[in-house]
């Protein structure tokens, strides 16, 4: 199976998450013809800062994004995840591990 592009990537995980270009760009720091650029022209030459805060904006990894990492689009999302919890208050950490508890069905 052949891997999206770059630009293909980040075109399908915006409409997936049903953000505009001009959001995406809001979210990002970045310009509505800067995202396009991204999305259609090849190759795209982002610089690091703007590559991360799409990645963050988007909900998955750098590596990902780029195709360093040989992973599927669940593990790039399960690691941003893991990113963004392990900045969260201690009280908010407990609360959700609590919560995955429950929906895997383990007692306290």
């Amino acid at each position: 199976m052949i891997q999206p592009t770059f630009g293909k990537k980040i075109k399908e995980l915006r409409t997936k998450k049903r953000l505009t270009l001009d959001q995406l760009a809001t979210e990002t720091g970045s310009s509505k013809s800067y995202i396009w650029e991204l999305e259609n022209k090849d190759p795209p030459r982002p610089s690091a800062e703007k590559l991360a805060a799409i990645a963050v904006a988007l909900g998955v990894t750098t590596d990902y994004l780029i195709g360093r990492e040989e992973v599927t689009l669940a593990d790039a999302e399960d690691k941003a995840f893991f990113r963004e919890y392990s900045q969260m208050p201690d009280d908010t950490r407990e609360k959700i591990r609590a919560m995955a508890r429950l929906l895997g069905g383990k007692k306290e």
